[in-house]
């Protein structure tokens, strides 16, 4: 099912902080938030550095006094303007999150932000309080989980057909950063820098998205104790890891594994799901993300296809294309993008009654990956060993 229709009847103006010209996500988040017109882009703080933003900007077509030199500034300015920003997104490195989060939140705004949302709980905590204070929405940029057959396992499990959910095998493995690459990389070094990105490399960079996944899949699964091991195999990156293993077992018996790693040498991107019940088991894979593996005990596998008229309603009312054409990356975001938009624009109008239903990365799936995070680093740093989840 394809549907031109547009999904709210407004636009929403929209600011961005970072994002800028050397930004390796600010592109994904333009293409998604303008794609369906939900959004306009008026304003922004793009660059640490502020001439540089204000050119790059004004390449955007935003008006070059919208272009801020910082995001204080940007928001002070903006709540004077009749026709200022109504929500912002933040593109910047983990370490800025919390405080411009914050500042969003207070500022009157919705919020999309990058993960990991802050370092701790009790951050995220204040960021909970200060989103049900002002009645402002925070989406969290879980890209690849706004895909269609993401849903479409969601509704199978929750009809059953896998019957009791026994494994969940999550992978988010590339090789890209096999070697120190973030000494000539600038855009990497943040990355491997314990001050910006806080307690972990892979834990928060790579593997928080698998298991979004997986909490977008078995929204009643829950954690309840874990086991976890990371290593620096590339040694300067010390105390942070490229590599980590991570054992779960959930409150229903059944048993989590993760593998994320930046050292998988020769692998691409690698970001696997595997849910394993008593009678089935599907598996999605991001580089092919068109395909969904469905293998019923004792029958031939199934690949189901995105688009096609046997999938659930759910998976096919995201749908910009029939099926066979790919889709992947940008219309998963996408898909998220107006998804905030209507969860904006219910929020605005007070309609608790939509938004008990309405699926989207939300504060709280912020909260788990923050709270994961520090689950696992107690974990490892006591010697991989079992800990309560809290």
């Amino acid at each position: 099912m394809i549907n031109g229709t547009r999904k709210i009847n407004r636009t929403i103006r929209w600011g961005m902080v970072g994002g800028g010209s050397t930004s390796q996500i600010g592109y994904i988040h333009r293409s998604a938030a303008l794609r369906d017109n939900s959004f306009q882009l008026v304003a922004g703080a793009f660059d640490i550095d502020a001439q540089r933003g204000k050119n790059f900007g004004t390449q955007l077509l935003v008006a070059e006094d919208r272009c801020y030199p910082d995001y204080k500034t940007m928001f002070l300015e903006e709540a004077k303007r009749s026709d200022g920003i109504e929500a912002v997104s933040v593109v910047t490195p983990n370490g800025t999150h919390f405080e411009i989060c914050k500042a969003a939140l207070e500022a009157g705004l919705h919020v999309v932000c990058e993960k990991p949302l802050c370092f701790t709980t009790s951050e995220a905590n204040i960021l909970v309080e200060l989103s049900k204070k002002y009645n402002k929405i925070v989406g969290v940029a879980y890209g690849y989980s706004g895909h269609q057959l993401i849903h479409q396992a969601r509704d199978m499990i929750a009809r059953g057909e896998l019957g009791e959910i026994r494994m969940v095998h999550m992978q988010f493995s590339h090789g890209f950063h096999s070697e120190a690459v973030e000494l000539q990389n600038e855009s990497t070094r943040w990355r491997v820098d314990p001050k910006i990105v806080g307690p972990s490399y892979v834990l928060g960079d790579l593997a928080t998205h698998p298991l979004f996944l997986a909490e977008t899949m078995l929204p009643g699964l829950r954690i309840k104790k874990l086991l976890c091991s990371r290593q620096s195999f590339v040694k300067s990156r010390a105390p942070l890891e490229d590599n980590a293993y991570v054992l779960m077992e959930y409150d229903n018996g059944a048993m989590g594994h993760m593998w994320c790693s930046a050292v998988n040498a020769g692998c691409m991107h690698g970001q696997i799901i595997r849910i394993i019940g008593s009678k089935a088991s599907l598996e999605w894979w991001d580089e092919r993300p068109n395909q969904m593996k469905y293998e019923i005990q004792g029958q031939p596998a199934q690949i189901l296809e995105r688009g096609m008229g046997y999938l659930s309603p759910r998976a096919l009312e995201d749908d910009r294309i029939g099926g066979g054409h790919p889709e992947g990356l940008f219309e998963s975001w996408s898909n998220l993008y107006w998804r905030f938009a209507v969860a904006m624009d219910a929020t605005d109008r007070k309609d608790d009654k939509f938004l008990s239903t309405f699926w989207y990365p939300d504060l709280h799936a912020g909260v788990e990956g923050v709270k994961w995070i520090e689950n696992c680093v107690s974990s490892a740093d006591k010697g991989a060993i079992w800990v309560d989840y809290k």
